[in-house]
C-alpha cells in the first residue's frame, strides 16, 4: 500500500490562512452598559427650571449619586467589546453629571467622556484578621470531636433538644 504525503510547504500556508481568517470573522458584539444619555435629552433639561422629577422622567434613575451629596446625580454609559481573556475593552464612555439645589431644581449639567477619565491603580493588599491563621492540619482535623455519635453537638442532652424523631 502506498501512502500519499502532501508537502509541508503546501499545508503550512493553508493552515495559517485558515487560522488568521477565523480570527477576523469572529468578533465579539458591542455591548451597551449603564445608562447612555442622548445629547437631545440633555438639551431638554434647563438649569434653573427643570427639577429632579423632570430628570427622572426624561433620563430614568441615575446610575449613581455622589457619595456625600444626594444633590449630585451621575449617569454613566459605556460601549464595550470583549477582548482577549474575556476582559471588557471600553470603546466609548460618556458621563453626565446633574447638580441640583436643596429644593430639587437643576443648577448645572456637565458632560464628561473617556478623555476626562483618570487611571486608578488598585492596591493588592489584604487586611489581616486575627484567628484566621489555621494550618492545613488544623483545618483538616478541626471538626474531630465536635460531634457525638447521636448526631447532637457537644454538650447536648442524649435525647437532644429540639425536634423529636418519634413521628418518623
Amino acid at each position: 500500500m502506498r501512502q500519499v504525503f502532501l508537502p509541508v510547504t503546501l499545508i503550512a500556508p493553508l493552515l495559517l490562512g485558515a487560522m488568521v481568517s477565523a480570527c477576523s470573522l469572529v468578533e465579539a458584539p458591542k455591548q451597551l452598559r449603564g445608562n447612555r444619555v442622548d445629547a437631545d435629552q440633555i438639551k431638554e433639561l434647563v438649569p434653573g427650571t427643570s427639577t429632579r422629577a423632570d430628570a427622572t422622567s426624561l433620563l430614568g434613575s441615575p446610575t449613581a449619586k455622589a457619595t456625600f451629596d444626594d444633590n449630585t446625580w451621575i449617569y454613566i454609559g459605556e460601549v464595550t467589546r470583549t477582548r482577549v481573556g474575556r476582559a471588557p475593552g471600553i470603546l466609548q464612555q460618556d458621563v453626565v453629571v446633574l447638580n441640583f439645589d436643596q429644593g430639587g431644581v437643576l443648577r448645572g449639567v456637565k458632560r464628561l467622556n473617556q478623555e476626562d477619565s483618570r487611571e486608578v491603580s488598585v492596591v493588592s493588599r489584604s487586611t489581616p484578621s486575627p484567628g484566621s491563621e489555621a494550618s492545613f492540619m488544623q483545618q483538616l482535623l478541626g471538626n474531630v470531636g465536635k460531634f457525638n455519635a447521636g448526631g447532637g453537638g457537644v454538650g447536648s442532652s442524649p435525647g437532644g433538644s429540639g425536634a423529636s424523631n418519634s413521628g418518623l
